[in-house]
């Protein structure tokens, strides 16, 4: 279970300064950072190659699978990466990466984006052969604890970080050999894997963090259920990725998809999720897991309904549901491993609802507006939120823990 530490002194080094030795201290401060600093470049730059004011390299990745891979990899991956990274410590109680070898892993990361924009033949190999150096180093730094702690409840995490690197990795080895359907789908196959992970994750966080912070007791999981959403989301994944191979899988896999959202939804069913609406560290958290639902939902009902588009499906998971459950558990976990009162202004909860309203810019606007314009105003959204968690936690990441 991820637990929060309470504060002793909640003023006592809000005066201190940036401090390097704070920001390699534990994974999530360093990563937190870039991945929101890398959304925003990434999310930058796609939007103005829309309108026509920058240009592409035709040599490297194709213009899509690039911005896919950014906003799943560059944001996505290494902020979740942080969070486990932080969190295993609290799960085995051993001391996680930390100082110059966490150091080396941004620096990695850092090499690995600088060869992807450089969007090069030569650079995407440089790129491929530091990222998996990198993905190697997170797996083991996750597999030594849980192993060294026989922490078994949690070496699930293990095998889903190397299914997210042989995936990362194969994105980029199709593209670079023409095969952009295929990098494509396997973008699609990486997005249900993050599902998988906030299935797991977002299981054990959200009833704990909602029995504490509304203080409405302890929130008992349904066994059968928790079993079935993992198992229907695990099938799920697995006969996705087969069917652009095995064509006849795709209605099995649509299909399994349509089941694991209602057995998600029935799950945030149990958790109590109208007593969370005054807490915004909670309701967005709720409101991510549930857009997930609704998203896995449409994306079943894309392959049986013609007027439902599979992009706009995903992005129902990748912004609200993805993007959403990042803000919020950055918000909460950069308090509660400073030592900080998890409390957060108005202006924080403007932040998650920014996120929200990005998603509803890209999915939904386009009914009405110019699909541009509305593509335009949600990226103004992503980039306004990710600004506002900038300016509020860039100063808590990289100052000392409060004492």
């Amino acid at each position: 279970m991820l637990q929060i530490s309470e504060p002793i002194n909640s003023q006592a080094a809000s005066h201190k300064v940036f401090s390097s030795q704070a920001l390699f201290e534990l994974a999530f401060r360093p990563f937190f950072l870039l991945g929101t600093l890398s959304s925003i470049a990434a999310l930058g730059y796609w939007i103005l190659m829309l309108n026509g004011y920058a240009g592409f390299s035709l040599s490297g990745l194709n213009p899509v699978v690039w911005h896919l891979h950014e906003m799943l990899f560059g944001f996505g991956a290494t902020v979740a990466v942080g969070f486990l990274l932080t969190a295993v410590q609290t799960w085995t109680g051993l001391k996680s990466i930390k100082g110059w070898a966490l150091a080396s892993l941004v620096g990695l990361w850092l090499a690995v984006r600088l060869f992807i924009w450089h969007n090069t033949p030569d650079s995407l190999a440089f790129a491929l052969g530091l990222q998996t150096l990198w993905w190697l180093g997170v797996i083991a730094a996750m597999a030594n604890l849980v192993w060294r702690s026989r922490n078994s409840r949690n070496y699930l995490f293990v095998p889903l970080l190397i299914a997210l690197m042989l995936v990362n990795n194969a994105i980029l080895l199709a593209d670079i050999q023409a095969n952009v359907p295929l990098a494509l789908h396997l973008g699609r196959v990486c997005v249900l894997l993050f599902v998988v992970m906030m299935s797991l994750v977002g299981g054990r966080v959200i009833p704990f963090f909602t029995s504490r912070g509304a203080q409405v007791g302890s929130i008992q999981p349904i066994h059968w259920l928790e079993q079935a959403v993992v198992v229907s989301s695990l099938l799920m994944v697995v006969t996705y990725f087969a069917s652009y191979f095995v064509a006849s899988l795709t209605i099995f896999s649509h299909g399994l998809m349509l089941i694991a959202a209602l057995l998600h939804m029935a799950r945030t069913f149990n958790w109590q999720t109208a007593k969370t609406l005054f807490v915004p560290l909670l309701w967005s958290l709720h409101l991510a897991y549930l857009s997930m639902a609704i998203g896995l939902f449409l994306l079943g009902l894309s392959y049986f309904v013609e007027v439902l588009t599979l992009s706009s499906a995903m992005h129902v998971i990748t912004i609200g549901a993805i993007g959403l459950m990042i803000f919020a558990m950055m918000a909460r976990v950069s308090l509660g491993h400073t030592g900080r009162v998890l409390q957060v202004p108005l202006l924080v909860g403007v932040m998650f609802g920014l996120v929200f309203v990005a998603l509803l810019a890209r999915v939904v606007l386009p009914v009405w507006l110019d699909t541009l314009l509305a593509w335009n105003i949600s990226v103004a959204c992503w980039i306004t939120a990710s600004g506002i968690f900038l300016w509020r936690y860039m100063p808590i990441l990289t100052r000392p823990r409060v004492r």
